[in-house]
Order: C-alpha cells, then sequence, then structure tokens
C-alpha cells in the first residue's frame, strides 16, 4: 500500500487519533473554585501552605509546654490548645491541597482545549491519507494517468511529512504535560484524604479532651454559674455590642481592684502595735501596654481588615476572616472568658479578658465550647465556625479602645 511507504506518517498520525480528547481524570469531586483567578488561587495556596506551617509550630510548642506542666487541669487545657492547632494545621493542609487541585483542573482544561484545536484539522488529513492508501498501487498503474497522480503523491506526502512530523513533536510533548499532571492531581487527591482523615481524628480527641477538662473544672461550677447569668443578664440590656464590651469591661475593672484589696489585717495583741498604714500593700494599676502576643483565632483569608469602610458606610474596628466550613475557632490569647453565647445580629460570641486591660471579641461562631469564668491559654479551643461561608470577626482593645489586632500578632 502506498501509505505503508511512509511509516513516520503512519505512526505519528495514528498516535493522533488514538489521542483521548480529555486526559485522563482523577476521582475527586469538583467543587466551585473560589477563585476565578490562577494568581489569586497561587496566593491563597501559598497562604495556606503558611498557615499549615504556623499552626504546626504553635502545636509544637504547646505541646512541649504541656509536657512540662504537671497541675492536671492546666495540663489538660494546654494539651487542648495544642490539639486546637493541629486542627487549624489540617484545616489549613486541606485549603492548600484543594487551592492545588483547582490550579491542576484549570492547566488541564487549557491543556485539553489546545488539544482539540490541534487535533481537529490532523485527523482529517489522517482520514484522506487513509482514503488514498486503501487503492493498491499495482491497481492504480492500470488507470490512465495513475502513474502521474501516484507521482503526484507521492511528493505530496515527502513535503507533508516534515510538517506531521513537527506538529507531532509538540503534540507529544502536550500529552506528556498531561499525564504530569494527572500524576500531580493523584499527589494532591492524596494529601487532601490525609489532611481529611487526620482532621477527623484530632477532632474526636479534641472532644474527648474537653469533656475532661469540664469534669475537672466541676469545683468551680457554681461560682460560674452565677458569673453566666450576670453577663446574660448584661447581653439583655445592652444596646449593641459596643455597650455589652464595655460593661464587662468594667465589671472585670471592679472584680480584678477587689481581687487586690488586701486581706483581713489580724488584731494586735497590744493595741498600739498594729500595723501601719504605709504597710498596707495597695493594688497594682493596671499596664498600659501588655506583653501578651496575640493570634488570629481562625485560618482563612481576610475579608476586611482594621479600618476598612464596610457595605454600612462604618468603619471596621476589628479584622474579618472567611475560614473554611466549620473551621476551629482558638482564643487569640491567654486570659479568662467574660462572656460566651449567642447576641443578636453576631451568632454566638466570645469576649476574653487578658492582662494589661485588653479585650479581645470572637464573633461568628456556630458553636461555642468555654464558659463564663473558664482560663484559657494562648490558642484554647472556643469552639467552631458557621457553614455556608462562615464569616469570623477578631476585635481587639486595650482600654476600651479598638485596636488593629495585626499590630500585637505573635
Amino acid at each position: 500500500m502506498m501509505f505503508n511507504r511512509f511509516p513516520l506518517a503512519r505512526g505519528s498520525l495514528a498516535l493522533l487519533l488514538a489521542m483521548p480528547l480529555v486526559i485522563g481524570g482523577v476521582a475527586y469531586a469538583q467543587r466551585t473554585a473560589e477563585f476565578d483567578d490562577p494568581a489569586a488561587t497561587r496566593a491563597a495556596m501559598q497562604r495556606a501552605l503558611t498557615e499549615a506551617k504556623e499552626a504546626e509550630a504553635r502545636g509544637l510548642r504547646l505541646e512541649a509546654e504541656a509536657r512540662q506542666l504537671s497541675e492536671a487541669l492546666e495540663k489538660t487545657a494546654t494539651e487542648a490548645a495544642a490539639l486546637a492547632a493541629r486542627i487549624q494545621q489540617s484545616e489549613a493542609g486541606i485549603a492548600a491541597a484543594e487551592a492545588r487541585i483547582d490550579l491542576i483542573n484549570g492547566e488541564r482544561a487549557a491543556l485539553n482545549r489546545r488539544l482539540a484545536d490541534r487535533r481537529e484539522p490532523l485527523v482529517r488529513l489522517t482520514g484522506a491519507l487513509q482514503k488514498m492508501a486503501r487503492r493498491p498501487l499495482a491497481l492504480s498503474a492500470l488507470k490512465p494517468g495513475s502513474l502521474r497522480e501516484t507521482v503526484y503523491l507521492r511528493a505530496m506526502l515527502e513535503s507533508t511529512v516534515p510538517q506531521v512530523r513537527e506538529r507531532t513533536a509538540a503534540l507529544r510533548g502536550e500529552i506528556r504535560r498531561g499525564r504530569s499532571l494527572e500524576e500531580e492531581a493523584r499527589q494532591a487527591l492524596g494529601a487532601l484524604q490525609d489532611n481529611e482523615a487526620e482532621l477527623e481524628e484530632r477532632r474526636t480527641r479534641l472532644a474527648n479532651l474537653e469533656t475532661q477538662q469540664r469534669l475537672q473544672s466541676r469545683q468551680a461550677s457554681s461560682a460560674a454559674a452565677r458569673e453566666s447569668e450576670r453577663a446574660l443578664a448584661l447581653a439583655e440590656e445592652a444596646r449593641d455590642l459596643d455597650t455589652l464590651v464595655g460593661q464587662l469591661d468594667q465589671v472585670g475593672s471592679l472584680r480584678k481592684e477587689l481581687a487586690a484589696l488586701p486581706g483581713p489585717v489580724m488584731r494586735p495583741a497590744q493595741p498600739g502595735a498594729g500595723v501601719a498604714s504605709g504597710n498596707i500593700p495597695s493594688p497594682t494599676p493596671s499596664a498600659t501596654r501588655s506583653n501578651l502576643k496575640f493570634q488570629l483565632p481562625v485560618t482563612g483569608r481576610t475579608l476586611t481588615g482594621f479600618g476598612d469602610t464596610g457595605s454600612n458606610g462604618l468603619r471596621n474596628t476589628g479584622i474579618t476572616l472567611s475560614p473554611r466550613d466549620g473551621a476551629q475557632v482558638v482564643a487569640p490569647a491567654e486570659g479568662r472568658v467574660a462572656f460566651a453565647g449567642p447576641y443578636r445580629g453576631y451568632d454566638r460570641i466570645v469576649i476574653i479578658e487578658h492582662e494589661g486591660g485588653w479585650t479581645s471579641l470572637v464573633t461568628g461562631l456556630a458553636r461555642t465550647d468555654v464558659e463564663v469564668g473558664d482560663d484559657l491559654v494562648g490558642g484554647s479551643p472556643l469552639g467552631v465556625a458557621g457553614s455556608e461561608g462562615p464569616v469570623v470577626t477578631l476585635e481587639l482593645r486595650r482600654g476600651g479602645t479598638p485596636v488593629n489586632p495585626l499590630e500585637f500578632m505573635r
């Protein structure tokens, strides 16, 4: 057959005929891409990888601190904070894997389009050559003019083969890239599944540890219940969130002043030997600036920063974050829970008193795992964010005045 005299053309074009229009897929349910721009997706992936490393470092630090503690309640609290950091590490790892899969899917779709554009004209050429090759050369010689046609066809093929070779070489490279992308997608899917398994296991461990922590702190339940009732009453009376935070600040300041007062002075054996008033210790004034270092309560991208103007025209007094559904929310720093529960228009909120006159406010929780009066270490689990596009906000106040949390981050 005439076509058999050009094995290069036959092999190259047969490769195109056998080439799939869509590179083999990976068994992963497609999500709606969070970002339309590949550059934004890459930035999100890099941010998630950074957050995963930071959460891992926090987890290692807290695990080391927990091993050094002997007091059961404090040890359990630190272990819970370490687990919460590990949960955030898994969440950030999932976000990074999902962003990587989005990038791979986008590149594969573009590759498929390029292959489809290049394949169509060469497939038509292949069909024409195969049609001409069906007539044996011996029969072609019996027809008038067939020899001239044969010479013309051979000349045409000899000029066509170099072009076919060149185009086939480029396409072979595209096919190799497609196979490489498929392997990358499998690796990303494996990382995603590993992080999801770790996340589930760590959430189970944290739930068990929190149950143990509550059992250990039952002795203070009566006082905590009274304080919680007082906080809920203030929430009912407060006109807005600013008023509630201010009232809780006043209550917290009063409690600290009372705690700083000296205890009762024993009556001296001799009336003249009383303790001089100058020897009575006075309350230590609150520091204007604390050595505390704060952290963001969730991993995720920033929606609005401190001082940004919102849709209502008001300036934002905190940082608004967009975490993944059901994300772990943690305490920005060590402190004492002043309020925990639902508040109108903000889902559930947690207000924490910190040393030095600092107060932090975390809103947007679907569930709270702390109670009023709980003493927290930095990174202690507060609860979880909501689902279907949750929004979590952190506000930081010093002496009642909102400040930019990013200036005091760890």
